[in-house]
C-alpha cells in the first residue's frame, strides 16, 4: 500500500512540477492571509510566502516565469509593492522560474550557495527526465549564504536557516520569529508524500532532520507554510514526521 501511494503521489508531483505553464488565463494566484503582514500565495508550483510592510516587500519563491505579473498583481492587492527582497528556498523551477523577471525589476535575490550553483550551471532531474539549462545572470541570486542569514525588517526578525541534504542540498526554511510563522519550502509537503531529489543531494534522513528542526522552532500557535499543500501546524507536522520515520525504517529493512 505504501509503495502504491508513493507512486501515485510521485505521479501527481511530476504532473505539477513538469507541466509547461500554458493557458495562463486559467491560472489564478490566490492569497491566503496568515497574519496581518504575512500571506501564502498559491497558483501553479510551490507555495509562495509574502511579507509586506513599511520597510519593503519580502517574497519567498516565485513559481514559473509566465506567472510573474499575476504574482505582482496579487502582491499589490494586499498592500505590497514590487518585492525588495526575494529568497529562493531551493533551485527547482517551480520555485525559481520567475527569478529573471523579478531580477529585471530590481529585486535583490538571496539563496543558499548551492542554489546559485544549480541555477548557474543547470541541472537534470532523472526521475522526470527534466533538463534545465543554466539561467541568465539576472536570474541568479546576488547574495548567498552557507548556513543561515537574518533580515530585520517590517518589525520582525526573519531568520533563514539552511536544512542540509533534505529535499535537495540547498534547501532553506524561513522563520518569522515575532509573527510565529515558518515557511518550510519543500522540506514539507502537506497532504501527500514528498519528492526527494537524491541526485541533487536530498535524502530522507535529511528530511527527517529538517522536519525535527521545524518542530523544535514551533509551538501550538505556529503557522507553517509548506512547499506544497495547505497551511499546516505543529501537530500535523508531527504526523508527517511519523510517516517519514516509518517509511525510512521500512525502506532500511
Amino acid at each position: 500500500m505504501i509503495t502504491r501511494t508513493i507512486t501515485i503521489s510521485l505521479f501527481v508531483f511530476l504532473f505539477v512540477f513538469s507541466q509547461v505553464v500554458s493557458a495562463q488565463e486559467e491560472v489564478k494566484i490566490e492569497s491566503i492571509q496568515v497574519t496581518d503582514q504575512i500571506y501564502m500565495l498559491t497558483g501553479q508550483g510551490g507555495n509562495l510566502g509574502l511579507f509586506v510592510g513599511q520597510d519593503g516587500t519580502f517574497l519567498i519563491d516565485d513559481q514559473f516565469a509566465p506567472l510573474s505579473e499575476k504574482i505582482i498583481g496579487a502582491i499589490t492587492s494586499v498592500g505590497g509593492d514590487s518585492p525588495k527582497f526575494l529568497i529562493n528556498t531551493h533551485f527547482h523551477g517551480d520555485h525559481t522560474g520567475g527569478n529573471e523577471n523579478f531580477g529585471k525589476r530590481g529585486t535583490l535575490i538571496f539563496s543558499h550557495n548551492n542554489v546559485r550553483d544549480r541555477l548557474r550551471h543547470g541541472s537534470y532531474i532523472r526521475e522526470f527526465d527534466m533538463k534545465r539549462s543554466g539561467v541568465e545572470d539576472i536570474a541568479l541570486p546576488v547574495v548567498t549564504f552557507s548556513e543561515d542569514i537574518s533580515f530585520h525588517l517590517n518589525g520582525d526578525e526573519v531568520h533563514v536557516i539552511h536544512i542540509p541534504h533534505s529535499h535537495t542540498d540547498g534547501d532553506s526554511i524561513i522563520h518569522f520569529r515575532s509573527a510565529n510563522v515558518i515557511h518550510a519550502g519543500d522540506v514539507v509537503f502537506n497532504g501527500f508524500y514528498p519528492f526527494i531529489d537524491v541526485n541533487h543531494g536530498g535524502s530522507i534522513k535529511g528530511m527527517i532532520t529538517g522536519v525535527k528542526k521545524i518542530i523544535a522552532l514551533s509551538d501550538g500557535n505556529t503557522q507553517i507554510i509548506p512547499g506544497h499543500g495547505p497551511l499546516t501546524d505543529k501537530a500535523e507536522l508531527g504526523n508527517y514526521l511519523k510517516m517519514l520515520e516509518t517509511a525510512y525504517e521500512r525502506l532500511r529493512k
